[in-house]
Parts: C-alpha cells; structure tokens; sequence
C-alpha cells in the first residue's frame, strides 16, 4: 500500500463533495476534487483516461441525479448518471487497480413495507426512476470486479447546496405557518458526518479489505415534521405555526419511503466508526449557517 494515495472525487461541487474537501483539509494523501467541467464521468474513455493519467488510488463518487420527481421525466438522464457513469467509474477502477467508494441512497427500499431498520441484506424493492437507477448503479458497480464500497444514507443535509434544513430555515423565518409530513419516517444526515467518515476509512487504508454495501445515516430517527420542528426552534423561529399533515397533501408523481431507517450495525463494526446522534449533527449545522 502506497504512504500517499491519489483520490479522486466527483461530483466535488455538490453537498458531499464539498464536505469531503473540509474533511480532507489537513490529510496526508492527495485529493483531485473533479466536476462536470474537469471529467464527464458519462464518457466511458474520458474516466479511464483521468484516473489511468493521475495514477488514482481511490475514486470516490458523490455525483447524482437526486432530483427525485423529475427524474420521472428525464427517466435516461437518470439513468446516465445513477447508473451509466457509475459503471464507467466501476470499469476504470478495475483496469487501474483502484477502488471505487459509491454513495446510494435510502430509495432503493422505496416500497418495503415495515418499521425496522433496513439492513444490507434486505431485499431491495425500489420506487420511482431515482430508486430505481440507483439500484442498477449500485448493481453495476458490484459487477464489475473492482474493489466497490457502497455507503447507502437518507436525507442528507449541509450547509452547501439546496437541501431540506436550508429551505425550511427560509421558510419558518418567513411563513405565518407550514404544513409538513408526518407519515414519513427517517433518519437526518449530516454530510458532514458522512464525509468525515469516508476520509477516515480512506486514511485508515480500511477500504482495502472491506469491499461491499454499508448504510450510514445519523443515529435516530423522526418524522418531516420532526426535524422541522428541530429546525425552528434551533434556529429561534417561534412565530410560525407548524403543523403536521398527511403525505397525500402534497401530490407528488413518486411514492417516497415510508420508512427510511437504516440500521448501521454493519459499518460500525467493521469500521469502528461512532455515528453521531441526528439533533447534535444538526445543532452543529444550523449553528454554521447562522454564523456565516
């Protein structure tokens, strides 16, 4: 194993990608954060040609289609994304012995019914063009006889992007009153934690030996409504009036997980990770973005 790995990250300009940059502030190895500009990752020759040329060690993939309603209208685009370039990220890791960390999502659960945890041995049932083309990127990466990681996580937030905690930040300063679902059961993630996880397992050389599916998402779980209400009051808006209402209020042309809690027993034991509790991560976040 080399003292010094070349990592390469795509998809560095989104919510994960801009986590891993602070995680990876002060590491010893030497990361490459690329974007659609720098790779397109949808070109199979293009891939190969920028791991092979920078002698990459690690690949680790957080770029996306996570618009999941217009995914149902851009079914191939999708597609090209969650899976295509997924398999070219795969296939290049393969031929430049290297290993590929691919981030899915909750989704592929999307139409299990039940209140325990999903672990990564259940059967996979995914809803929706999202679920569904994270699914065949998660099944190509498998297939492809490289060195895949798979972390799966849930209702990912950060002080980057556009993201649940930043909108309703805006709107329970702005709005009288909201109304926001309570029938929809998850854990928050913090890609803060989720980054820093990675980091550590790439700077403990643990990814080596370790190849397979993991999930990760914060410990503990609440409602839309919830975090919402957590939200607020963190933030100090008082004056809204947030109530809870029915998913079936707001129409939406996917079936979201009902149920979206991931057990984690998995990727503690075979990392010795600790997962943080979701209102601390979230306290941490909130106070980040109030003080920026």
């Amino acid at each position: 194993m080399k003292n010094k790995l070349r990592i390469l990250v795509t998809g560095a300009n989104g919510q994960l990608g801009n986590c891993i940059r602070n995680a990876a502030a002060g590491s010893d190895d030497e990361y490459i954060f690329t974007d659609v500009d720098d790779i397109d990752i949808t070109d199979p020759e293009a891939v190969d040609l920028g791991v092979s040329c920078n002698n990459i060690d690690v690949i680790v993939n957080c770029a996306a289609y996570t618009n999941v309603d217009k995914a149902e209208e851009q079914p191939e685009f999708a597609e090209l994304l969650n899976a295509a370039a997924v398999r070219n990220l795969a296939e290049a890791a393969r031929k430049n012995d290297a290993t590929l960390i691919h981030i899915s999502t909750d989704y592929v659960f999307g139409g299990n019914a039940g209140n325990t945890p999903h672990s990564e041995e259940e059967a996979v049932n995914p809803t929706g063009v999202y679920g569904v083309t994270k699914l065949h990127g998660e099944q190509a990466a498998l297939e492809s006889g490289a060195n895949v990681l798979i972390f799966r996580t849930a209702w990912l937030y950060s002080e980057y992007g556009k993201n649940f905690v930043k909108t309703m930040l805006n709107l329970t300063a702005t709005k009288p009153s909201l109304n926001v679902v309570f029938d929809q059961i998850g854990s928050p993630t913090y890609a803060q934690d989720l980054a820093d996880m990675i980091v550590g397992i790439i700077s403990r050389r643990a990814y080596a030996d370790n190849p397979g599916i993991y999930h990760y998402s914060n410990e503990g779980v609440c409602s839309w409504y919830d975090f919402t209400k957590h939200i607020a009051e963190m933030a100090g808006n008082d004056s809204c009036d947030i109530q809870p209402c029915h998913s079936d209020e707001f129409p939406s042309p996917v079936v979201r997980p009902p149920f979206s809690v991931l057990d984690k027993t998995k990727v503690k034991e075979t990392f010795g990770v600790a997962v943080p509790y979701w209102v601390d991560s979230l306290r941490k976040c909130i106070r980040n973005l109030m003080t920026s």
